[in-house]
């Protein structure tokens, strides 16, 4: 992954509400009417969300039925990790 994807995907975790929908990812797989329980915003608020955080390759997106189900693309925050730890070598 270079340095422009990466940017990409610090952007998207630089919003307390997205970070907050990472962390109840990290969870398992949701609906988007089980995450918008844990916030006060309104449906189209949590879409532009999401919306931010498939195209930067944080999470998954799928569809069924009506529903929309999210996961956490694992493979790109490892990479992230990574990165950051390849930042801190002595």
């Amino acid at each position: 992954m270079d340095f422009e994807s990466i940017s990409i995907i610090f952007k998207a975790l630089s919003d307390v509400n997205r970070l907050k929908i990472v962390s109840l990812l990290s969870e398992g797989e949701k609906c988007a009417c089980v995450l918008l329980d844990n916030f006060q915003f309104k449906q189209s608020t949590l879409s532009y969300h999401m919306k931010f955080l498939v195209e930067s390759k944080i999470i998954y997106a799928r569809s069924e039925g009506k529903w929309m189900y999210y996961s956490l693309n694992k493979d790109n925050l490892n990479v992230i990790i990574d990165t950051l730890k390849s930042f801190n070598k002595e």
